[in-house]
């Protein structure tokens, strides 16, 4: 497999009139600043909490199957495409954000003779990317990023996109751009298996959870205890950088569970025999590849090379999942094909 290499603020005014005429022009000001954000980039700037927090309300209110809102496919180069290919020398490569600490899907594996090579199901899409767009899947420069930091990654520039187990939500979309799925998922619940938690329920209640920063399951937790859900005593105040770090806490007792992405606790529980999943997924997600919001020629060509992707019958998406994921989620399981492609928008 290609996996297994790494080349890798009033003064100053006079009068009632003008003190109305400054009122006046605050009003037009927060009316049309929202409007500003929502068109813009979708980067934090400075406009403070309400601000952000309106704009995503009424992308809330306007999304719907995010998994469904990309653009249709096409292998044409465009500015963001060229802008990579213009690089130069040993600089000339494709930049993507992965992760180092997920078992089967970005990770270094510790066995491999020399240094540690990055191998796993998203560096194997990763190099398939680079290779469609560089001809050749060993450039690439992967950047391990934490959980939390995927997003500022792709925004500040760092990142020319991040395929990290990623969940495509309505909330993200307000800030990036999404490739269409490459992998179905759910929120599930780790727990030790001699633990009397049974899954995402009332056995919850006065237990300790951990979740990574930024990551859905946090969001999905904060959303379940508003919604009655979840129990109002679970504790979900115990986060982490990177979700690997819910697993040493879950080993040195310092969580009861974790929820995560199904497909990373089966790789989690993999990792430690004395762990397993509890219950049932209880949402359906789907991985989707990052990138910049205005990046619409990169998104496209991603989009087409999941198409060949998942065609691929010797070295695509299916001779990936048989190589990296079916010993942790079944050569049978729902997860064993590949989702498929949705294109809401078309231009």
């Amino acid at each position: 497999m290609r996996a297994k290499r790494l080349r890798a603020s009033l003064k100053g005014w006079g009068g009632v009139g003008a003190m109305a005429a400054v009122c006046a022009l605050a009003v037009v000001l927060a009316l049309l600043l929202p409007l500003a954000r929502a068109a813009g980039d979708g980067s934090t700037g400075t406009g403070g909490p309400g601000i952000a927090q309106g704009s995503h309300a009424r992308a809330e209110e306007e999304c719907t199957d995010p998994e469904k809102q990309t653009l249709s496919p096409s292998g044409a180069d465009g500015p963001t495409i060229e802008a990579i290919k213009n690089r130069q020398g040993e600089k000339r490569k494709l930049i993507v954000g992965v992760d180092q600490n997920s078992y089967r899907w970005g990770y270094r594996n510790p066995n491999s003779t020399g240094a540690a090579e990055l191998e796993g199901f998203d560096i194997d899409l990763a190099r398939r990317i680079a290779e469609d767009i560089l001809g050749d899947p060993d450039a690439v420069q992967f950047k391990a990023i934490p959980t939390n930091q995927r997003i500022p990654a792709i925004q500040e520039g760092r990142v020319d996109m991040v395929v990290r187990t990623m969940t495509i939500n309505c909330d993200r979309l307000t800030d990036v751009a999404f490739s269409a799925p490459y992998f179905k998922t759910g929120q599930q619940v780790l727990a030790p298996k001699s633990s009397d938690v049974t899954g995402y329920d009332d056995t919850l209640a006065d237990r300790k959870i951990c979740t990574a920063e930024g990551s859905t399951a946090y969001s999905t937790l904060e959303q379940g205890r508003k919604d009655g859900d979840l129990p109002a005593s679970a504790d979900i105040s115990r986060t982490v950088p990177n979700q690997l770090d819910c697993l040493v806490r879950l080993q040195l007792g310092e969580a009861d569970a974790v929820v995560t992405d199904g497909a990373l606790a089966a790789s989690q529980a993999a990792q430690d025999p004395t762990v397993e999943l509890k219950g049932a997924a209880f949402t359906t997600e789907y991985y989707g590849v990052a990138m910049k919001k205005d990046a619409d020629d990169l998104v496209r060509r991603v989009n087409q090379i999941l198409v060949d992707y998942r065609k691929d019958a010797s070295g695509g998406w299916q001779a990936s999942y048989d190589t990296w994921l079916s010993a942790t989620l079944g050569a049978e399981s729902a997860d064993s094909e590949p989702p498929a492609p949705r294109y809401l928008r078309k231009s």
